[in-house]
């Protein structure tokens, strides 16, 4: 039975764009009897009908939509490229470097489908189908049209082949990410020396206009969620700074706090006191993953 689409990955973002508009989907997590049923839910609760192999989730599809982790967008492309329905488009929605885009879109044109690099440009909740999106390549007509009749209300058609959408998403990131970790390694130091209002009071005046404690309350609230996550796809952008030649120390840095934030597992208070006094005690468990990183 043929379906208007199919997401490959039904985590955040999936959920976030379900419509269940014939929609259909496969995640990994299905595949864990520890994780089976909460996905499965995931995937009644939003109208899209789970399917048990990405075979079975691909065959006769004419859009899918790719929503894994960055680590595992090359994987996804590489590995279910072979089941794609000739024509097929892949929307490759993940957050992956210039380079893995175009590697991914080998795998798919040499199965006979047609590849679209798409930029998510935006935090998918709670803009769901509103979030901004960007697109490029030989086939990114076709791809906007796809997304318009799924529901995307803001995407755009950038030039350049594939891997423009992307670059523009990767180099953003540089300081959407890196003002999160900045923010965050800022916040917890002012904190432990006992001189948060003064620096907070500060940082208001030289940037008028701006909450910081707002600010900060949010970004270390991502990477207390999302952190690892937010990692995966810093690595990305060090391949992209890096293949550009312009230098990643910074973006290093941001992968290493990230991840270390990440790993922690701990779920954010509803203040950025509460947030900050659950790390401070973990503060050398932040350290150790650095260190552990770094070796």
């Amino acid at each position: 039975m043929d379906s208007t689409h199919t997401f490959i990955g039904f985590g955040e973002a999936g959920i976030a764009f379900a419509t269940g508009a014939a929609a259909r989907g496969y995640d990994r997590k299905t595949d864990d009897p520890a994780t089976r049923a909460a996905k499965l839910a995931d995937f009644a609760r939003h109208g899209v009908s789970a399917c048990d192999t990405a075979a079975a989730a691909l065959s006769g599809t004419h859009a899918i939509l790719s929503l894994v982790t960055a680590d595992q967008a090359l994987i996804a492309a590489s590995t279910n490229a072979p089941h794609l329905k000739a024509g097929a488009l892949w929307l490759d929605l993940n957050s992956v470097a210039p380079d893995t885009k175009r590697a991914a879109a080998a795998h798919v044109v040499a199965a006979g489908g047609r590849y679209v690099d798409v930029a998510v440009m935006a935090p998918v909740h709670p803009a769901g189908l509103d979030v901004p999106v960007l697109l490029s390549g030989t086939d990114a007509e076709a791809g906007m049209a796809t997304l318009t009749a799924i529901g995307f209300t803001d995407a755009r058609i950038v030039s350049g082949g594939i891997g423009a959408a992307s670059s523009i998403k990767m180099i953003r990131s540089v300081m959407v990410k890196g003002l999160e970790a900045l923010t965050t390694e800022c916040f917890l130091a002012a904190d432990a020396a006992g001189v948060a209002e003064e620096v907070l009071s500060s940082l208001n005046s030289s940037w008028p206009g701006t909450d910081w404690a707002d600010k900060a309350d949010y970004n270390l609230e991502r990477m207390m969620l999302h952190g690892l996550r937010r990692a995966a796809e810093m690595e990305e952008v060090v391949k992209t700074l890096d293949a550009l030649g312009t230098g990643s120390a910074m973006t290093r840095g941001t992968v290493e706090r990230q991840r270390a934030i990440g790993m922690l597992g701990l779920k954010p208070g509803r203040r950025l006191n509460d947030k900050i006094d659950a790390l401070l005690p973990r503060r050398q468990d932040i350290l150790q993953q650095k260190r552990d990183w770094a070796a």
